[in-house]
């Protein structure tokens, strides 16, 4: 088992200055990470600072509320894409899941996909604020519309994700989609635990620290 492509090596944080990117970059070109994830304004810089590696740029779109227009979602995917990202990590509308209109939540991912194209998507669908029904309807919105992964959290809400989440969430969607475990994993234990239970992707900011745990 090759731990480091497991890892989304993640930076999001609101001040995020160029010398953190570069950092970001740096440790998963050393550790072989699956992707370093940022937000949409420093892919560019993200893709040039790892051109000549295998690590992948993956972004977050309406990040982290998921309350932005299903147009304006579209269109920062295109933007995303056009500049290099080659993962897409959305936020549902989370308002619209908990007022059971499905429908809409369907059909943004499925609009988000369209726009991505061969490019992988994963849906945010921040567990810490749904009940189990509704994570469970979240994954069906998340297979209906043809997304790749359901991932469990944006890490700015009140928690991330939990070993019993990871273990519905992977009932629910099966092998009609992957799962990803994002925020509050912290140590190795964790890390296997999690993958043990069914992620197929962490994302993580303490991706070197969970490694020389090893």
């Amino acid at each position: 088992m090759q731990l480091a492509k497991y890892i989304d090596h993640t930076y999001l944080k609101a001040d995020a200055r160029r010398s953190d990117i570069e950092k970001l970059c740096e440790e998963a070109r050393e550790y072989g990470f699956k992707t370093v994830c940022i937000n949409p304004c420093n892919i560019i810089l993200a893709k040039e600072l790892l051109r000549g590696s295998d690590v992948e740029v993956c972004t977050v779109i309406g990040f982290p509320l998921g309350q932005m227009t299903t147009e304006a979602k579209v269109a920062e995917t295109e933007d995303a894409i056009k500049k290099g990202a080659d993962e897409i990590d959305m936020v549902i509308n989370i308002g619209k899941l908990k007022d059971k209109d499905l429908n809409y939540v369907t059909q943004e991912i499925r609009a988000i996909k369209e726009a991505c194209g061969d490019h992988c998507l994963k849906v945010i669908i921040e567990t810490c604020l749904l009940s189990d029904e509704e994570k469970r309807e979240a994954c069906q919105c998340v297979i209906d519309g043809g997304a790749d992964y359901v991932k469990t959290s944006t890490g700015f809400s009140t928690h991330g994700a939990t070993f019993e989440d990871v273990s519905l969430l992977k009932s629910c969607v099966c092998d009609k989609a992957k799962v990803k475990a994002a925020g509050g994993v912290r140590s190795h234990a964790d890390f296997l635990k999690m993958i043990e239970l069914g992620a197929d992707r962490i994302g993580t900011s303490s991706g070197v620290k969970l490694l020389k745990e090893e």
